[in-house]
């Protein structure tokens, strides 16, 4: 059974290598790691010609979530996850999601515990043991572990690929769709470290991942009555003022009229 990874990257020098070092240190080793690079400035493409295994693209994109679509577009294992360029996986866990799926043959979506590091990879804090389901994505979208997430490749045949008008939050839109249709699977040990860190994207912009989760939430004709859906409407509007969240009401039903 082979694991396919797409790592999406822009000028992620300083910490890819982590990346690719992290799935090359797998004690399953039939595995594609597949990186589509938006056409780096810096030493990032220096990196990549040191790994001979590794299959990339370096290449003006549209973006992250473009990135991701083309990578899945070239996969061809079994299992697929998506792992980005400043996140790296535990140390040989590769064999026992393998195995889990092997002797699980209705599991479609497997996921387990993540760990937060700083920029230095050291560590802050581990996310664990929580139930994922479509309710829980939708009262609570940062329980998202998008690093821990690996599922088969029938998902993206019958879903499709993330949102590219979504820049922040199309992994909840992502795994928010499959919930849909798929019980999510638990497995009790920690599968991954997400870097957190001042100038990465989604610690920078929180009032957008409000706004995006709330697109997320029209689009998927999740009621506006829901508390959760309710709240990041107040939050947001209150983030950019009455005049301005007026005009994107009066927008929206400019839309719909």
């Amino acid at each position: 059974m082979r694991i396919s990874i797409i790592t999406p990257s822009y000028n992620q020098g300083e910490f890819i290598e982590d990346t690719i070092k992290s799935v090359i240190n797998q004690d399953h080793k039939d595995i594609e790691h597949i990186i589509m690079d938006g056409g780096s400035t810096d030493q990032t493409v220096s990196i990549l010609k040191k790994y001979d295994h590794l299959k990339w693209v370096s290449e003006r994109d549209s973006g992250q979530s473009n990135a991701i679509n083309m990578g899945f577009r070239k996969v061809s294992g079994n299992i697929i996850a998506w792992l980005n360029s400043d996140d790296y996986y535990e140390d040989h866990i590769f064999g026992d999601i393998v195995k889990y799926f092997e002797q699980n043959p209705e599991c479609m979506l497997l996921y387990g515990d993540i760990t937060f590091v700083n920029k230095e990879g050291h560590s802050l804090y581990k996310v664990s043991g929580d139930t994922i389901d479509y309710g829980k994505l939708i009262e609570c979208p940062d329980i998202v572990r998008q690093p821990s997430f690996f599922w088969r490749r029938e998902v993206i045949e019958i879903i499709g690929g993330v949102d590219e008008d979504l820049h922040l939050v199309m992994d909840f839109d992502f795994f928010l769709r499959i919930a849909r249709r798929y019980k999510f699977h638990y497995i009790n040990r920690n599968l991954s470290y997400y870097r957190t860190y001042e100038v990465n994207k989604t610690s920078a912009l929180p009032r957008r991942q409000v706004y995006e989760i709330y697109k997320v939430f029209r689009k998927q004709h999740i009621p506006m009555t829901i508390p959760r859906a309710n709240y990041l409407i107040r939050k947001y509007f209150n983030s950019i003022g009455a005049v301005k969240g007026l005009a994107a009401i009066i927008r929206h039903l400019r839309k719909r009229g």
